[in-house]
């Protein structure tokens, strides 16, 4: 087994010296890539950010970019008039372009223009994201930003990982890169207040009709003709889900079900609290995931879910690169890899051994507490239990 030395993605920030919010653009992404969720998945400080903004004394422009330091890489030039005015920073942009071109598609350019009336300054071939199109004050741009490179990222690495497991079948490699992302909505249709429905109603519109989101998701409908309960355990294993955890949820049976089929096929899964009274009794596989709360279908917050699906969605695609690396080529264990902290319902995951020889599990760090371990150990003595750092240094009793 063996794990990467380069990292699997660097971001690039490049912005003009003179462009005031550009450091706090760049510093925003900065915070939100290098936090600890995404430490654990990396196994080191999280996705690295490079800044480049300032000029090269020795060179006479900004530092050129080395793209054979990771597996993919993201360059977010961000566009203001001081940038279209500099033919420097302009020479430096147009060759981006071309190095990132030649590079394929692990390697993307993705100029942001802050204000209208610049992109034909740019002559470029890149398609743009218009900052200036969208509402808010410059910290909700600048979530709105984040979120739209997420699911670009997420390409990025979906298409790395192909080649990964398939070197060299590369023929379908933009159809791959494009394809979009299933999102199944739990949901309650028994609350009172219909707010299950509601809240289902404005996140799918906001999946859809936002800018970008809806080329990169596919929201759940079941056909005319099927039968609902087959189709939906179906595809609520190869989605991501939300689910929306309203009064009435944890009493109803197919919520239930969808739950334990999104744990036991590991899927990416966001839980939005939306609890108005009470939950008569809670539903214990909804943890060990990110729990949002969000009061009802008008709040802001509705967008704070969509990224942190957004997020559990690109660490997923970061565990699946790392694990094609950890996985061992041959092995007298049975090692199985899952994306998250494990839990008794992990165990409904593994094929029983029937001669009883041990199984690994290894899992993203940091290492359980012994708390949990020992629970785990009373119900599945045979199973040991490693953080990908003690199973990458060998640490199997």
């Amino acid at each position: 087994m063996a794990d990467t030395a380069r990292p699997f993605i660097v971001i690039y920030v490049v912005w003009h010296p003179q462009f005031a919010m550009g450091h706090d653009i760049a510093k925003a992404m900065f915070e939100h890539f290098r936090r600890e969720s995404y430490e654990k998945i990396t196994g080191g400080t999280g996705i690295p950010v490079v800044y480049r903004f300032v000029l090269s004394n020795d060179r006479g422009g900004p530092l050129p970019i080395d793209f054979s330091t990771a597996e993919t890489s993201a360059v977010i030039v961000l566009v203001d008039k001081n940038y279209t005015e500099d033919e420097v920073w302009l020479t430096y942009l147009r060759a981006l372009a071309d190095q990132t071109d030649e590079a394929g598609l692990g390697t993307r350019l993705f100029p942001v223009v802050i204000e209208p009336d610049l992109l034909r300054d740019l002559n470029l071939s890149e398609q743009a994201i218009r900052w200036y199109q969208w509402n808010g004050d410059v910290q909700s741009r600048t979530d709105a930003l984040i979120g739209h490179l997420t699911f670009q990222f997420c390409r990025m690495l979906r298409h790395y990982l192909a080649h990964l497991k398939k070197p060299g079948k590369s023929e379908k490699a933009l159809l791959r890169f494009l394809k979009k992302v299933d999102i199944f909505l739990s949901h309650s249709k028994h609350d009172g207040n219909k707010a299950g429905e509601l809240v289902a109603t404005a996140i799918r519109r906001k999946l859809t009709l936002t800018d970008g989101l809806g080329s990169f998701f596919d929201v759940y409908d079941i056909p005319p003709g099927l039968r609902f309960q087959k189709v939906l355990l179906s595809q609520v294993k190869v989605s991501a889900v939300i689910a929306i955890h309203t009064d009435s949820y944890s009493s109803r049976e197919w919520c239930r079900r969808e739950i334990v089929e999104a744990k036991r096929h590991n899927r990416p899964l966001v839980i939005a609290n939306c609890l108005a009274d009470k939950d008569e009794r809670g539903f214990p596989y909804l943890g060990n995931v990110p729990i949002i709360r969000l009061d009802n279908e008008k709040s802001p917050r509705v967008d704070i879910v969509i990224r942190a699906l957004l997020d559990e969605i690109l660490r997923d695609f970061l565990w699946q690169c790392r694990v094609e690396l950890m996985r061992p080529k041959k092995s007298k264990l049975r090692v199985t890899f899952v994306p998250r902290p494990p839990e008794l319902i992990s165990l409904a995951t593994l094929v029983p051994d029937s001669k009883g020889k041990k199984s690994i599990v290894v899992y993203p760090d940091p290492p359980l507490g012994r708390e949990e371990e020992r629970l785990f150990h009373a119900i599945a003595p045979n199973i040991q239990l490693r953080s990908a750092t003690e199973w990458l240094a060998g640490a199997v009793r």
